[in-house]
């Protein structure tokens, strides 16, 4: 099952492999024994680069295991060490100590037993049903699960962080995964993710690093960008363990509040209105037919009392104002049809129409501008 297009970005891979391997492991498990060795072959692979996103991947189906974490059955003593103090320091950097935190395919749980250690309420998922009942067996909290879509519903969620370490570049489907994964974090969940480096082996010509079980090849730049593109924000990203490791921090991107322009708006309204209506039913001119008077003109609810908006672009006079219906004069009509006051909407422009207004037209107009703020009494 050959792909053509980018698993994250979706955009065409380039036409030609940047790199081919024959005769390659079909995978980084599964050894064969004396008995099925005879039916053991090589396969080919083939590494292509998106042409969108720059991503290096194999465009090649994943291993039949790749829901699985399987990682060596112990790791060494420095790597024990170096783990305990990334994670006693990542706790105590967020705040998580008795937060609820989750590890993303956490096999056997030699990670997750060092994250529970450091003070976090530490919980997991693992698709491994025997592995899944060997953490539990170990006293650690894991659902045996794969996060095959975004409203994927986890056990105990929300979460306060989670982290995935080396899984993350085997996944088909990585997007889905994180989507899945931030719909169940809390609104300030933290993440920590963890992939081979890609920018060392590019480095060091590492031709041996390339396998069937991993599909992406992530730098620095690629794993931002696809971290980036579900959701998530970049707080550090950094080489780790002798450049063999790229490790991200992340959060949950959160939505900008601007509950506050609804006030703005009212605010822009009442004193329009006011300014309206202390003109009594004498009608009021706008200057300027730009997007923004366009729009304050439909929000504050005043086209009723704009008799006409001047414009001295010509391909706009004798046409009107979307929505609104307001018709586009040329400024001749100042003169022709005085109005008893001009409002001003032209932006950047607006002081420069302003000084046409005073130097040009009745004194006996009245004159504001619509400022960012609120709006401006001229006289």
């Amino acid at each position: 099952m050959a792909i053509n297009n980018c698993r994250v970005c979706e955009n065409e891979l380039f036409k030609k492999p940047i790199l081919q391997f024959k005769n390659m492991p079909k995978s980084a498990q599964n050894f064969p024994d004396e008995n099925s060795l005879s039916e053991d072959e090589g396969t080919d692979l083939d590494v292509y680069q998106c042409s969108g996103c720059g991503l290096v991947q194999l465009n090649c189906a994943p291993v039949p295991y790749y829901k699985e974490v399987i990682r060596a059955s112990a790791f060494s003593e420095e790597m024990k060490e170096f783990r305990i103090k990334q994670f006693d320091e990542f706790v105590k950097e967020f705040s998580l100590e008795h937060k609820k935190v989750i590890e993303i395919g956490c096999g056997k749980g030699e990670y997750l037993a060092l994250m529970k250690q450091s003070g976090a309420d530490a919980y997991g998922t693992e698709y491994s049903p025997e592995s899944s009942l060997h953490c539990v067996g170990k006293g650690l909290n894991v659902e045996s699960i794969y996060i095959e879509d975004e409203n994927c519903d986890l056990h105990d969620a929300p979460f306060d962080a989670f982290f995935i370490m080396n899984f993350f570049e085997h996944l088909p489907d990585p997007n889905t995964v994180l989507r899945g994964i931030y719909n169940n974090l809390s609104d300030d969940g933290i993440g920590l993710v963890e992939v081979p480096n890609f920018n060392m082996i590019l480095e060091k010509n590492l031709f041996s690093e390339f396998i069937a079980d991993h599909l992406f090849y992530f730098t620095k730049e690629t794993l931002t960008s696809t971290l980036e593109r579900n959701g998530f924000e970049i707080i550090d990203c950094k080489e780790i363990w002798h450049d063999y490791i790229i490790s991200a921090t992340i959060r949950k991107r959160k939505k900008i509040d601007i509950s506050r322009f609804d006030d703005h708006q009212m605010k822009i309204k009442r004193e329009i209105n006011d300014y309206i209506y202390s003109f009594d039913q004498r009608p009021v001119a706008v200057w300027g037919a730009g997007h923004q008077s366009l729009a304050v003109l439909s929000l504050t609810e005043v086209s009723n009392r704009v008799c006409y908006v001047v414009d001295d672009a010509l391909f706009k006079q004798g046409k009107y104002t979307p929505a609104t219906h307001v018709p586009i004069v040329s400024s001749d009509m100042i003169t022709e049809q005085p109005p008893a006051a001009i409002i001003v909407m032209a932006a950047s422009y607006s002081d420069e129409v302003s000084k046409k207004v005073l130097e040009n037209f009745d004194e006996n107009i009245g004159l504001s501008i619509l400022r960012d703020d609120g709006l401006e009494i001229i006289r």
